[in-house]
C-alpha cells in the first residue's frame, strides 16, 4: 500500500546539484523532499577533494552571488587555497582550494538537516509519476509515492551504473555505493532519449608511505582568496601538495597490460572525458610524451590519505601497484582505495529548456552529471538553476534564465541547450567569448542582484558591494579629472624602470598614466597621495587598463540583444521555411530556440540559416497580426 505525501518539490539525489537544487527553494518559502540512496553520503566529494579551478571557480562564485552554497562549503572546508592564471590576464584567474572530503560532506550534511522546509528521505526512486505530459509526483522501490508540483533529477553517476576495475565489472554509482537500477526505464518510457557515458577516479595513497624527499612542493597563496562573499576570515593554516611525474617505466607498464583494460577491451562502451582522461588513455593517445604530471593531494587536514590527482584508471588492482612503485615519491606506496570508472546512463540535455526543464514532460528538472557534465561545480549550477526555475514554474513567473554575457552559467546551460553533447562537458574560460566581462571581480555586480530578486540574498548583504561599485565610479571620475605634473609622476615613473613605460613630458590625468602596462594602481596612489581599500584598488586597476576592450565587448552585447528581442514563438513551424537545408529544419525543430540569437548558435546553422529565418519570422509575425519589433534592428 502506497504511503502519499506532497511537497512543492521533490529533488533526486543528495550530490553538489542536489544540494543547490533543494536549498534554493526551501530558502524561496518552498517544502522539499530530498530522495538520497544514502544520508551519510549527501555532499560526498567523490573525485578529487577540491573546488575551484580553470572556469570553475567563476561557477563557484557565481553561484555564491546568487545565494548559493558551495562556495560557503569550500571556504569552511579548504586545506589550501591558490589563484590559478595569475600569469596571465585578470579575465581568466580562477580560484581553487584543496578540501577537507569528510569535513565538507559534514558539513554539507548539517546545512541540508538545519534547513526547516528540507525533509530528507533514504530511497531509491524507480518511476516518475506523469499525468497528462506534466510530472505529479515519485514512486520509490519501498512503495512511497510522494507528491510535488515539480521534480528535479540530480541523480549523478547513479543512473545505472556500473564500476570498472581491470576486467571486474558490479553495479554502483560510486565505490561501495549501489546504483539506481530502475529509474532509467521510467525515463525512456516517458520518451525521453538516454546515452552511456563514462568517468573515472584516481587510486587514493596512504600518506606514511610517500616520500616528498625531492618532490615539487607546491604550497597555497600567502593571502588566500575567498569563495564566498560571506566568509569572514580566508583559510589560516594550509597544508602543502607536491608534484611527481610518471616516467617510461610507468608507460611501459600501463601498455604492456592495455589488453587488461576495460576501456580498450570493449567492456566500457561510454564516452570518457577529452579533457580530464585515464592515465591509460593518455598513454596511448600522446605516445610522444615521456612523462605525465601527477599532483599529490591531501584529503583533510587529519586525513592519512593522498589523492592521486591525474592518475584517474580502471587498471587492475596489481597493474595499478606496478605502476605507482615506478613513480618518484611513490616507489614504497601503499593503496587504501584502487582507482575505478564508472559508466552512466545520462540524458541527452538538447531535450532541456534552458530552464533545465525538460521538453517533453512539464515541470521535470534535470540537472548535473544526469545532464552529461563533469565536476562538482557544474552540477551545483545547474542544481541552482533547476531550483529557482522550479520555483518560478510553481509562482507562474518568469523563467530564470541567465544569458552567456552574463556568467558562465549561462555559457555553460546555453552550450549543453543548444549544442548538446557527446562526452561529459567541463566549463572553461575558451568557451566564454566574453570572458573580459565575466572577471571574478565584477561578479556580484552581474548576479547578487537577482539573489536579492529571488530571496535568496539579503537586501542588507547586497548593499556593501553596491556602495563599493558607487566608490569605484567615483574614484574613476576623480582619476580622470586630476592631472599630475611631470616632476611629479616620473618620480614614480623613472623608478619603475621600464621600457614600455616612457617618462611623462607632459601632464596626464591619473587615470591615463594607468593604463600604462608597467604602472599599478599603488604607483597611482604615491602620485595622488591617495589611499585606496585593496579591493576598490584592485577592480579600478583592472577596469581602467581594459576600458577600450571592455567597451567593445558591451557593443557586442548590445548586437546580441536586438538578436534576443527577436522572439521566436513557441512551436514555430521550422519545418515550413523555404530556403534551409532539411538539416537545419530538423535542428532548429529538435532544439526549438527561443529567439534569434539562440536559434544562431544552434550547431550546422548557419549565418544564411539565420538571415532566412528572420525574413521568414517578419512575414510571420505579420501574417498572424503579430509586430515587427526587434527585426530592423536585429544586425543582419
Amino acid at each position: 500500500m502506497f504511503q502519499t505525501e506532497k511537497y512543492d518539490i521533490i529533488v533526486i539525489g543528495g550530490g553538489h546539484a542536489g544540494i543547490e537544487a533543494a536549498l534554493a527553494p526551501a530558502r524561496m518559502g518552498h517544502s522539499v523532499l530530498l530522495v538520497t540512496l544514502s544520508l551519510d553520503t549527501i555532499g560526498h566529494m567523490s573525485c578529487n577533494p577540491s573546488i575551484g579551478g580553470l572556469a570553475k571557480g567563476h561557477l563557484v562564485m557565481e553561484i555564491d552571488s546568487l545565494g548559493g552554497q558551495i562556495g560557503m562549503l569550500a571556504d569552511a572546508t579548504a586545506v589550501q587555497v591558490r589563484m590559478l592564471n595569475r600569469s596571465k590576464g585578470p579575465a581568466v584567474w580562477s580560484p581553487r582550494s584543496q578540501n577537507d572530503r569528510v569535513l565538507y560532506a559534514q558539513r554539507a550534511q548539517q546545512v541540508i538537516q538545519a534547513e526547516p522546509n528540507i525533509r530528507i528521505v533514504e530511497g531509491e526512486v524507480d518511476a516518475l509519476v506523469v499525468e497528462h505530459h506534466r510530472i505529479v509526483g515519485v514512486r520509490t522501490t519501498a512503495n512511497g509515492e510522494y507528491r510535488a508540483a515539480a521534480v528535479i533529477l540530480t541523480t549523478g553517476t547513479f543512473l545505472n551504473g556500473l564500476l570498472h576495475i581491470g576486467m571486474e565489472s558490479f553495479p554502483g554509482g560510486r565505490l561501495d555505493e549501489s546504483s539506481a537500477s530502475h529509474l532509467s526505464e521510467s525515463l525512456r518510457a516517458l520518451g525521453l532519449n538516454l546515452g552511456r557515458l563514462k568517468t573515472g577516479t584516481s587510486p587514493r595513497i596512504a600518506k606514511q608511505t610517500v616520500d616528498v624527499t625531492g618532490l615539487r612542493r607546491q604550497d597555497g597563496d600567502e593571502e588566500p582568496f575567498t569563495f564566498s562573499f560571506r566568509t569572514a576570515e580566508p583559510v589560516k593554516e594550509q597544508v602543502p601538495c607536491y608534484i611527481t611525474h610518471t616516467n617510461k617505466r610507468t608507460h611501459e607498464i600501463i601498455r604492456r597490460n592495455l589488453d587488461r583494460s576495460p576501456l580498450y577491451t570493449g567492456k566500457i562502451t561510454g564516452t570518457g572525458p577529452r579533457y580530464c582522461p585515464s592515465i591509460e588513455t593518455k598513454v596511448k593517445r600522446f605516445q610522444d610524451r615521456d612523462s605525465h604530471m601527477v599532483f599529490i593531494e591531501p584529503e583533510g587536514h587529519e586525513s592519512d590519505e593522498y589523492y592521486l590527482n591525474g592518475l584517474a584508471t580502471s587498471l587492475p588492482r596489481d597493474v595499478q601497484v606496478d605502476m605507482l612503485h615506478t613513480i618518484p615519491g611513490l616507489e614504497h606506496v601503499e593503496i587504501t582505495r584502487y582507482g575505478y570508472a564508472v559508466e552512466y546512463d545520462f540524458v541527452y540535455p538538447i531535450q532541456l529548456k534552458p530552464t533545465l526543464e525538460t521538453k517533453a514532460i512539464e515541470n521535470l528538472f534535470c540537472a548535473g552529471q544526469i545532464n552529461g557534465t563533469s565536476g562538482y561545480e557544474e552540477a551545483a549550477a545547474q542544481g541552482m538553476i533547476a531550483g529557482i526555475n522550479a520555483v518560478c514554474n510553481i509562482r507562474k513567473i518568469d523563467p530564470f534564465i541567465l544569458k552567456r554575457y552574463e556568467a558562465y552559467i549561462g555559457v555553460m546551460i546555453d552550450d549543453l541547450t543548444t549544442k548538446n553533447t557527446l562526452e561529459p562537458y567541463r566549463m572553461f574560460t575558451s568557451l566564454a567569448e566574453h570572458r573580459l566581462i565575466l572577471r571574478i571581480d565584477n561578479v556580484a555586480d552581474r548576479l547578487m542582484g537577482y539573489g536579492v530578486q529571488y530571496g535568496l540574498v539579503r537586501p542588507e548583504e547586497y548593499h556593501p558591494f553596491q556602495s563599493q561599485r558607487q566608490k569605484i565610479d567615483e574614484i574613476k571620475v576623480q582619476l580622470t579629472a586630476t592631472f599630475i605634473k611631470p616632476e611629479v609622476s616620473n618620480i614614480v615613473l623613472i623608478k619603475r624602470g621600464e621600457a614600455s613605460v616612457p617618462e611623462n613630458r607632459g601632464g596626464q590625468s591619473l587615470m591615463h598614466i594607468l593604463k600604462r602596462p608597467g604602472i599599478h594602481i599603488a604607483d597611482i596612489c604615491k602620485m595622488g597621495d591617495l589611499r585606496l581599500d585593496h579591493t576598490v584598488g584592485w577592480r579600478i586597476e583592472i577596469e581602467s587598463k581594459y576600458e577600450g576592450y571592455i567597451e567593445r565587448e558591451n557593443d557586442m552585447i548590445q548586437k546580441l540583444r536586438e538578436l534576443e528581442r527577436v522572439v521566436i514563438p513557441v512551436g514555430f513551424p521550422f519545418s515550413e521555411i523555404r530556403g534551409i537545408s532539411n538539416e537545419a529544419k530538423s535542428k532548429l525543430t529538435e532544439v526549438q530556440p527561443g529567439n534569434l540569437d539562440q536559434a544562431s548558435r544552434v550547431q550546422g546553422i548557419s549565418p544564411s540559416d539565420i538571415l532566412v529565418l528572420l525574413l521568414h519570422l517578419k512575414k510571420h509575425a505579420y501574417g498572424k497580426g503579430g509586430h515587427s519589433e526587434g527585426f530592423d534592428n536585429a544586425g543582419i
